[in-house]
């Protein structure tokens, strides 16, 4: 934290300088780095003034030009400040207090079901909402059991543990035939 905070402070101190430099930015006058951090564009001139164009290049002098990229306050300090844009990850899964074993999320197990070659089952999401105003087609639809993907079966797979990924022999299993699949890539 004091790391970042001696950062802040060394840009502010560097876009507040007390130099009055020509920028090389479009929107930037006189006022210099202090200009950039607070103005807004402003749409630009089709023709030029003659006497803008001579006073424009009485200023472009190597003493007078800043080449610093012309960023505002926000674009400054964001790479200091942690990254409020990044998606949460969901890594792991639960560890018990007493062993520190990993433990099996337990609302997976209740709504997917792995079979052994590594995919997972699972209902289509609003199955059971508002079916007063869905078509018949698209309730039969929404009864379908569908497979997850990669990136959810992986995820799936963290989530519980060796227990769940065993095989299980049921008599009359439904899935009897779904267990093994041949030339499938997970």
């Amino acid at each position: 934290m004091a790391t970042n905070l001696v950062k802040l402070s060394g840009l502010l101190r560097s876009a507040l300088g007390t130099g009055m430099k020509v920028s090389v930015c479009r929107d930037a006058t006189k006022a210099g780095p202090l200009y950039r951090l607070f103005s807004t564009p402003r749409p630009r001139q089709e023709v030029p003034n003659p006497a803008q164009i001579r006073t424009f290049r009485t200023q472009l002098s190597p003493a007078n030009i800043n080449l610093a990229p012309c960023y505002n306050i926000l674009q400054r300090i964001q790479p200091l400040l942690p990254s409020l844009a990044s998606q949460p990850i969901r890594s792991l899964t639960y560890y018990s207090i007493k062993r520190g074993k990993r433990k099996t999320v337990k609302s997976v197990v209740k709504r997917f079901l792995r079979l052994h070659c590594g995919l997972w089952l699972r209902r289509k999401s609003g199955y059971k909402k508002k079916l007063w105003k869905k078509l018949p087609a698209r309730r039969r639809r929404l009864r379908q059991h569908v497979f997850c993907n990669r990136t959810q079966s992986k995820l799936l797979d963290k989530m519980t543990t060796s227990f769940w990924k065993r095989r299980n022999w049921y008599l009359n299993d439904p899935y009897q035939k779904y267990h093994d699949r041949t030339n499938l890539k997970v």
